[in-house]
């Protein structure tokens, strides 16, 4: 089977690493979990990896705003090297603290592949505190995103204070227009959630909790995914297991519905197999 190579960065207050190198383990893929400071003096090299994660957490105590300073050290440093990284056709994953730091970066949205203007923003949440909840999202089925192909609808956590997507008008009618939102906040029916507290937990423009560029191999989010690693996560884990029974009389069900975004990610590799240089 081909080896499929996944670099989770960790560093400076990100508090992530351990849970995220553990779904691309369950995945299928050979993680490593690499300081950023590996990555910057050289003893780690980008190229020999598949798949790049940005992880949540708060990294260097979120001075100066979420993520921007992690971006600030990696675009000064290696900017050029992840840039290289995209035009190979590898894949990006930025999750929480991570899809604010691609934000910052300018990975995303990278419209006609433009991998360093900053047209977006992640900022405060409206409801004005930080939010450890869970959320219902609707995923986009027209959307070019590798991560969430075969999800129409999942359930994920969300731990952050400064998660309310923010762009202008014409950026978001762009997003929409080039099928780049990948989820958005929902009820738990699936409807829209409608900016309203707490389906929507931040605010976010449009409903939007995740987006991608045009090419759908660089991808960011607010929930976490590798969070919702097994089924016995999820708050109403009992209730389910227990309907579950009822109606097969087995338990077992199956890979949890985030580990199904790395999974998606670890197949593309596959399918699409290029050697790390």
């Amino acid at each position: 089977m081909k080896t499929v190579k996944a670099l989770v960065l960790t560093g400076y207050g990100l508090n992530c690493d351990i849970e995220t190198a553990h779904a691309f383990e369950l995945a299928g893929a050979v993680p490593d979990r690499v300081h950023i400071n590996s990555l910057i003096d050289g003893s780690v090299r980008l190229e020999d990896y598949h798949i790049l994660t940005f992880v949540g957490g708060f990294s260097w105590g979120d001075d100066h705003g979420a993520g921007v300073v992690q971006a600030v050290r990696l675009k000064t440093n290696i900017g050029d090297q992840i840039r290289g990284f995209i035009e190979k056709d590898r894949l990006i994953l930025g999750i929480c603290n991570g899809f604010q730091a691609l934000v910052n970066l300018g990975l995303l949205p990278g419209f006609d592949r433009d991998y360093r203007s900053r047209s977006v923003a992640l900022t405060y949440n409206d409801c004005g505190n930080f939010r450890d909840d869970w959320v219902s999202l609707a995923v986009n089925a027209d959307s070019p995103c590798i991560f969430t192909r075969g999800i129409e609808h999942i359930d994920l956590p969300v731990r952050h204070g400064e998660g309310k997507f923010y762009a202008e008008t014409a950026v978001i009618d762009r997003l929409n227009s080039g099928q780049q939102v990948v989820m958005r906040y929902a009820d738990p029916d699936g409807h829209p959630a409608g900016r309203k507290f707490p389906c929507n937990p931040n605010g976010s423009i449009d409903d939007i909790a995740g987006i991608c560029d045009s090419s759908g191999r660089v991808f960011g989010l607010m929930p976490h995914p590798e969070a919702y690693n097994h089924f016995t996560n999820h708050p109403t884990w009992t209730r389910s297991k227990e309907q579950l029974r009822r109606a097969t009389d087995q338990i077992d069900c199956g890979p949890a519905p985030g580990i199904k975004v790395f999974r998606n990610a670890v197949d593309f590799v596959r399918d699409d197999f290029r050697p790390p240089a």
